[in-house]
């Protein structure tokens, strides 16, 4: 018997397992192989955030992603990359007096994302191939093997694309570019986690009224997880605006309860993509939003229609609750003390475990299936 069946009865599993013809021990290499690339895209979110925290982000001017593994050697090759980031806006505008000290404290953390991201492509390149050979991968899981390495090369694609948005005549990447770069992170974080679940059997739910209570959970928890995604993006678009610099007081903003500022740019929806006021407006109230569900879902996870799997449901929701509430503490905190690098980062990296909190319980609840 399998270690996830260990303690339930076999008839206790309904929806089949992604590469059911599969040994055990085939679908338990696969599930590591994929978790171990959902941790490595934690790691490249919390390299990433501290990266545009420290304003790193535009410290290599060129895209080399086979020479590019390789930093500067020797004082002659660091000053011509420093001479060719001499050239672009950044330096120009913001950092005329920076010395070549400095500028290898930026290159350092821009070439970890970047050597991280190649670390990242190894690991799922090698093994995939390995178990492709040995005939692992074959029809649907192929497949959802395929689109997480079309993900992946999407990945780092946007990223040099938001790069040379800041190469141009700004000193900054484009904060739209940013937020579709941290969405795919998220996806590919999303991909490898759902798929690793995916690998094992579902539930069986017992009893009609615990059936009816899973689906209007799912429902609710599609609707956090729109709400979610939309919070993430306008945490990027927040960060690319440096949108946390200004109105640093909560919960009011400029004395009110919505900034002067929010609807002053033309026409109106612009205010919604480029407005600083309006920007870190809807960041802070959508959390209100998720806290609300969450506080709802906990609640439907203590009523008697829940019981069955009640101790896993109870479970996912104080989670999930509590990944609500440790995220929104960490934003004002950020917000109060002038987004300083290190709680600006765990925020960053607490937004991606909320999210995996989520697509954990939505998954539990997708893949139940109702008893005869």
């Amino acid at each position: 018997m399998n270690r996830i069946d260990r303690g339930q009865p076999p008839e206790a599993h309904a929806a089949p397992a992604l590469g059911a013809e599969l040994s055990a021990p085939r679908r338990r290499r696969l599930t590591w192989w994929l978790l171990s690339g959902a941790l490595l895209t934690f790691a490249m979110l919390v390299v990433g955030g501290i990266t545009r925290l420290t304003q790193s982000g535009l410290s290599i001017v060129e895209w080399a992603p086979l020479m590019g593994v390789f930093p500067p050697v020797g004082e002659a090759q660091w000053q011509e990359a420093f001479d060719a980031y001499k050239r672009f806006p950044e330096y120009q505008q913001l950092r005329p007096d920076m010395t070549l000290a400095e500028y290898r404290f930026i290159f350092y953390w821009e070439y970890a994302h970047r050597l991280l991201a190649r670390v990242i492509g190894v690991v799922f390149l090698v093994p995939f191939l390995l178990f492709l050979a040995r005939g692992y991968l074959r029809g649907p899981l192929l497949r959802r093997l395929l689109v997480l390495f079309g993900l992946g090369a999407l990945q780092g694609l946007m990223g040099w694309v938001m790069v040379a948005s800041g190469l141009v005549d700004r000193p900054s990447v484009a904060h739209e570019r940013l937020a579709a770069h941290l969405l795919l992170a998220f996806a590919i974080f999303g991909v490898c986690l759902w798929t690793a679940v995916d690998l094992w059997p579902g539930i069986l739910v017992r009893g009609r009224s615990a059936w009816r209570w899973t689906a209007r959970v799912r429902v609710w928890l599609v609707v956090f997880g729109v709400l979610l995604v939309v919070q993430v993006m306008y945490g990027a678009f927040v960060a690319g605006l440096d949108a946390g610099l200004a109105f640093n007081t909560w919960p009011r903003m400029a004395g009110g309860w919505l900034p002067p500022a929010a609807w002053r740019l033309e026409p109106p929806l612009r205010n919604l993509l480029d407005n600083i006021a309006t920007v870190q407006w809807l960041h802070r109230t959508l959390p209100a939003l998720l806290l609300l569900i969450a506080l709802g879902l906990f609640g439907a996870a203590w009523r008697p229609a829940a019981r069955g799997n009640g101790g896993r449901h109870r479970a996912m929701a104080t989670a999930l609750l509590a990944a609500v509430l440790v995220q929104a503490g960490l934003g004002i905190a950020t917000l109060l003390a002038f987004v300083p690098v290190w709680l600006a980062a765990m925020h960053q990296a607490m937004a991606l475990l909320l999210f995996g909190v989520w697509l954990a319980w939505l998954h539990d609840v997708s893949r139940a299936r109702p008893a005869a």
